[in-house]
């Protein structure tokens, strides 16, 4: 019996991960580093995914060794009953050898480095008049129940409401452990089918709405130009237009590179409306930045899940059949009213698992590019 050898690209990359694991602790210290809290975090995340694969590389380390031990064993060994021992712990520990590389391969694979990032979330009603804008209303409920189920907290930047009960657009963070890692598979086109209230004939109707999910920036990531910024003030509107405020506290900030736009009124304070939209600014621009970075992978490769194209149509809510399907994956769910109250738990999970595994398979391809 010949025990099981790390296959080389799986040596390399956890000997480059112990290394990185080092260096960290040594960087970690250093006088520079401590000066500077964004970069504290940064490399103190860095550091706390890499101890999990050193740990496991420990943990395999050891197994195999114990397993060639036992081969050892069984080799030399002429007594029987010594003989039956060894093979019962030769077969344990190749058992707990396949599962240690398992779990080796999952924790090296690519992962997002944002996935630890808050989140800035924008929902806006699509098309379907009033009842779009009420189903925006419904996804924000959703997000809300999820982040009360995950212990996360929710901070509204901006909205706009259209008929009572509904929302044009909204604005807001979340934050909390894992928050940008498991929201960030809710950007695209959502999509409802029901009978609106006001429907007399009982015919269902198709609206939808946008979400996009963006990891909240932070200034170490990208440097804002004043040159590059056009900032106007004016005077904040309510529903149906009508001033909600007599002085100009409102802002909009025009970023002139690319175009993007960004208003923040909620606040009386024009200071804090600019503050507000500058974090929203900038996590446009990284999220533009990592969407770049994605569709250079998935034309390098056939992905489905994680591109980050927000024009996808990636959901469909059926109210008639109570029934919510996920076009990426193919996941259909028949619990509609548990799904609208907040349990994604098994939705995120499935579309954590494919993309996970489709970034196993690049990876054993030796497709190792950058996430």
């Amino acid at each position: 019996m010949k025990p099981p050898i790390l296959d080389p690209r799986l040596q390399e990359r956890l000997s480059e991960a112990e290394r990185r694991f080092e260096a960290l602790d040594v960087e970690l210290i250093s006088p520079e580093v401590l000066r500077s809290p964004e970069r504290l975090r940064k490399l103190g995340r860095e550091r706390s995914r890499l101890e999990e694969i050193v740990g496991i590389g420990r943990e395999l380390r050891q197994a195999i060794q114990e397993l060639e031990g036992a081969v050892e064993l069984l080799k030399d060994s002429t007594d029987e009953e010594l003989q039956v021992l060894a093979e019962e712990e030769c077969a344990c520990l190749k058992q707990r050898i396949e599962k240690l590389l398992l779990g080796l391969r999952e924790v090296l694979v690519p992962r997002d480095p944002l996935s630890d990032r808050a989140a800035v979330v924008e929902i806006r009603a699509g098309t379907g008049g009033d009842e779009a804008g009420l189903f925006a209303a419904d996804l924000m409920r959703m997000y809300r129940r999820l982040a009360e189920r995950r212990g996360w907290s929710i901070e509204l930047i901006s909205h706009s409401e259209g008929i009572p009960g509904s929302i044009k657009a909204v604005i807001f963070t979340v934050r909390g452990q894992g928050v940008y890692g498991s929201l960030r598979y809710e950007s695209g086109v959502h999509r409802v089918q029901r009978v609106p209230e006001t429907e007399s004939q009982g015919r269902i109707h198709t609206s939808a709405a946008t979400v996009a999910v963006l990891p909240e920036a932070e200034e170490v990531d990208l440097q804002l130009d004043p040159n590059d910024l056009r900032i106007d003030v004016f005077r904040s509107s309510g529903p149906g237009g009508q001033s909600v405020n007599t002085t100009d506290s409102a802002v909009r900030i025009t970023h002139i590179p690319t175009g993007l736009v960004v208003s923040c009124q909620d606040e009386k304070s024009q200071h804090k409306n600019k503050a507000k939209g500058l974090k929203v600014l900038r996590s446009r621009l990284l999220d533009r930045m990592v969407a770049e970075q994605e569709a250079t992978r998935a034309r390098a490769r056939r992905i489905q899940v994680g591109t980050g194209d927000r024009s996808a149509k990636i959901r469909t809510y059926n109210f008639p059949q109570s029934r919510v399907t996920d076009h990426r994956i193919g996941l259909t769910l028949h619990r509609l009213d548990e799904v609208l109250d907040g349990d994604l738990d098994e939705i995120i999970s499935s579309l954590r698992l494919t993309e996970q595994q489709e970034r196993l398979e690049e990876s054993e391809t030796g497709a190792l590019g950058t996430t």
